[in-house]
C-alpha cells in the first residue's frame, strides 16, 4: 500500500539576479518581483511568505542558502 505524502508548500526564495535581487515562489517561471537591494527584496518576500504560509528561503549572491524561516503551521514535532 503506497503512503500519501502531505503536499508541501511552495517556498519563497530571495534568489540573486544580474541586476539585483528577485522575490520568486517555487514553480513559477517568473518572479514575483525585482529589487535593487538584498533588504528590500528580504522585505517583499517575508511579507509574501506570511500571506502564504509558505517557508522564506534566503540565498546569498552565490547562490547558496543563507537562512530559512517558516511561517504557518509546523508540526508540533519541530524542534525549535
Amino acid at each position: 500500500m503506497a503512503v500519501k505524502k502531505k503536499p508541501s508548500k511552495p517556498a519563497v526564495a530571495i534568489e540573486p539576479r544580474p541586476k539585483g535581487w528577485a522575490v520568486q515562489t517555487d514553480g513559477t517561471k517568473h518572479a514575483a518581483s525585482l529589487h535593487a537591494t538584498k533588504a528590500e527584496a528580504i522585505a517583499a518576500g517575508r511579507a509574501q511568505a506570511q500571506r502564504q504560509g509558505a517557508e522564506l528561503v534566503i540565498k546569498n549572491r552565490d547562490g547558496r542558502i543563507a537562512q530559512k524561516d517558516s511561517y504557518g503551521n509546523d508540526s508540533r514535532r519541530a524542534k525549535g
